[in-house]
């Protein structure tokens, strides 16, 4: 299901999901502004995407980052003679036709994204006014969308949420905080979130999420200093495991968060 979401003046969200996403309560969106395409879906809305691409042509898609719920179309766009703008990184991640296979739960909610095939005509944000701007941390690719004539910030998988508890194995959370507070120097007046949509009061929700998630990488580095196991931080600071812990074998987890501050913990020297 593909559903437009007009707002005025200037940005159309393209609210996607289906009904196996439906079920487990994930949705994700792109958004039309300037006439270019922030992100591009996941495979299984591929159909409605296509048609609607059809008749709207964007001018380009930009890609905040390579994974399959937002450049999950990629190829398709491309084949359509679409231009495609991303970091080297993500480029590099979607052409690859050797991919490590996604988790079940991942391909259960999106499928899997077909790699770019084809080639493409690059494109230039700059042509459309807008800027692709780096800000690792939920993945090492990762980019934001800043539109700088109208303090717009398209924020990919950056927000999600304040307290978000649960991460993959690869985010880097003290990344993530310098990423957040360089995005809310940004000083945005509005914010898209992919999975959220909107966003009210970007700067100062920005800010928070920043100070939670150094509070709580504060909490983790406290507790490993003293010895704690990875479950005990885990149900101390976070809670036990919910249904994304378990829907996902722990991929997708509380666990996973603690583990993601310790790779990189400070040491009680310094």
């Amino acid at each position: 299901m593909l559903h437009l979401e007009p707002h005025a003046p200037d940005v159309v969200r393209l609210h996607m999901s289906s009904r196996r996403s439906r079920l487990v309560g994930y949705s994700v969106s792109a958004y039309l502004v300037r006439g270019a395409l922030v992100d591009c879906g996941f495979h299984a809305v591929r159909r409605e995407l296509a048609r609607w691409a059809d008749e709207a042509r964007p001018r380009g898609v930009i890609l905040t980052h390579e994974h399959e719920d937002h450049a999950g179309n990629v190829d398709l766009l491309a084949r359509l003679g679409i231009p495609v703008a991303a970091g080297a990184l993500t480029l590099a991640a979607v052409r690859d036709t050797h991919r490590p296979r996604i988790g079940f739960y991942r391909r259960w909610t999106w499928e899997s994204m077909p790699p770019l095939s084809v080639p493409v005509a690059p494109f230039e944000p700059a042509e459309a006014g807008l800027e692709l701007l780096p800000s690792p941390g939920h993945s090492p690719d990762h980019h934001v969308v800043w539109d700088p004539e109208r303090a717009t910030l398209f924020s990919g998988d950056l927000f999600l949420g304040v307290k978000v508890r649960v991460a993959h194995h690869w985010e880097d959370p003290r990344t993530l905080v310098r990423s957040l507070r360089a995005a809310a120097a940004l000083a945005p007046e509005r914010l898209f979130d992919a999975h959220r949509g909107p966003v009210a009061d970007p700067v100062a929700t920005l800010a928070r999420k920043a100070d939670w998630l150094e509070e709580t990488i504060g909490r983790i580095d406290a507790l490993a200093d003293r010895g704690a196991s990875d479950a005990e931080i885990r149900d101390r600071v976070l809670g036990r495991e919910g249904m994304e812990g378990y829907f996902s074998g722990g991929d997708y987890s509380k666990l996973k968060r603690v583990r993601g501050v310790l790779k990189k913990r400070r040491r009680p020297d310094g």
